[in-house]
């Protein structure tokens, strides 16, 4: 009898993005194939404690977006150490809790999509999903991902940066993007800290806003088109998904549309498009994907203007994996179930640490 691969599902983390990830969590958990893998849910808390959770029962207010939380109660605290293959260390007890064989970071925004984690699973020795350290950490910054994106010849909407300590000069900002135009910190996701801007008070207190999850903000000129979607998925040979597109009934694609209101946003899937506009969107989906050093698996959001052109708006390394998620829904359209999507992912994951342990450590 073949012995099941222990899967750790990694989720929480210290972000704005926590209780996306909760609900991310909560549908790989029931989704993966329990024939296949064992199991162990591996919380991260908001301090950024690493818990083993009651398996059972790890979140209190499951279905409640709004009110969904870790449950904290007869948790072990435990850590992952260089060198440990997937061993768990017991904080409280001491010794070796469990281990596992490979990891599903399910981490949305900072401490564990920008690599932070993904350099902490590489010293551990543990093969994981997604990005390694350098496509994780210039997916989630967005200042980085569009210059990388623009010197590849890649279109994006024009854009400024601004620091703390910058001068905040809307008459500069109007003059090169005009209005309106949207205002976001460039280390987050989710739609978290985003806000449309009309006007200078606006535009004061969308940066104050912004400027309290990161350092660094984007500004961003407002792109007429339709919000199209596409899934990537592989190592050196990435395939594209169906193309979907966004029908937000919010003003824009908010954090409420994407995980509170499930009315906030129709998808449609796959989107009412021509064949040579999906073609052109799935191809720049790939060219993106592999631009910006990605593998494992990534979501391309794109603007289609009304003269064809498509536009770049970013790139998701680890993108929602709730029950109203784009990227799961949109490789269920082009015919692979979400079991299926989860075993691919963690194959790849194997496949890709494989590969690198034929490297060579000495001269």
């Amino acid at each position: 009898m073949s012995t099941k691969i222990r899967v750790g599902i990694l989720f929480g983390g210290k972000s704005a993005e926590h209780e996306v990830s909760l609900q991310s969590a909560k549908n790989v958990a029931e989704a993966i194939d329990r024939d296949k893998y064992d199991v162990a849910l591996i919380g991260i808390d908001k301090t950024g404690k690493w818990l083993l959770p009651n398996q059972s029962t790890f979140l209190l207010n499951a279905t409640d977006p709004k009110l969904i939380e870790m449950n904290r109660e007869d948790e072990e605290r435990v850590a992952l150490v260089p060198q440990s293959g997937g061993a768990l260390t017991d904080i409280t007890a001491g010794g070796t809790h469990s281990s596992v064989s490979v990891v599903f970071p399910i981490l949305h925004g900072p401490f564990g999509e920008d690599g932070t984690v993904q350099g902490l699973l590489k010293l551990a020795g543990v093969p994981f999903v997604g990005a390694g350290v350098l496509g994780s950490a210039v997916g989630m910054d967005k200042d980085v991902m569009k210059r990388l994106l623009r010197d590849a010849g890649i279109p994006i909407a024009k854009f400024m940066v601004f620091r703390r300590g910058d001068i905040l000069d809307f008459d500069a900002v109007h003059d090169a993007l005009g209005l309106p135009v949207f205002v976001k910190p460039a280390n987050l996701g989710s739609s978290v800290g985003v806000h449309k801007v009309v006007d200078a008070a606006s535009f004061e207190r969308a940066a104050k806003d912004a400027f309290g999850y990161d350092t660094k903000i984007l500004v961003e000129e407002f792109v007429e088109g339709r919000e199209l979607e596409c899934s990537v998925l592989g190592n050196t040979e990435p395939i594209a998904s169906v193309v979907g597109e966004i029908l937000p009934s919010h003003e824009f694609y908010s954090y409420e549309a994407k995980y509170i209101d499930e009315q906030g946003a129709a998808l449609e899937i796959p989107a009412d498009i021509s064949d040579d506009a999906s073609k052109n969107i799935r191809d720049v989906a790939i060219r993106t994907f592999q631009v910006l050093e990605c593998e494992g698996l990534a979501r391309v959001d794109c603007f289609l203007k009304s003269d064809g052109e498509v536009i770049v708006n970013e790139i998701n390394t680890i993108p929602g994996f709730t029950k109203i998620s784009m990227y799961p829904r949109l490789w269920e359209a082009s015919g692979i179930s979400y079991p299926e999507l989860i075993n691919r992912l963690i194959e790849l994951a194997l496949e890709r640490h494989e590969r690198e342990q034929t490297l060579k450590t000495s001269y």
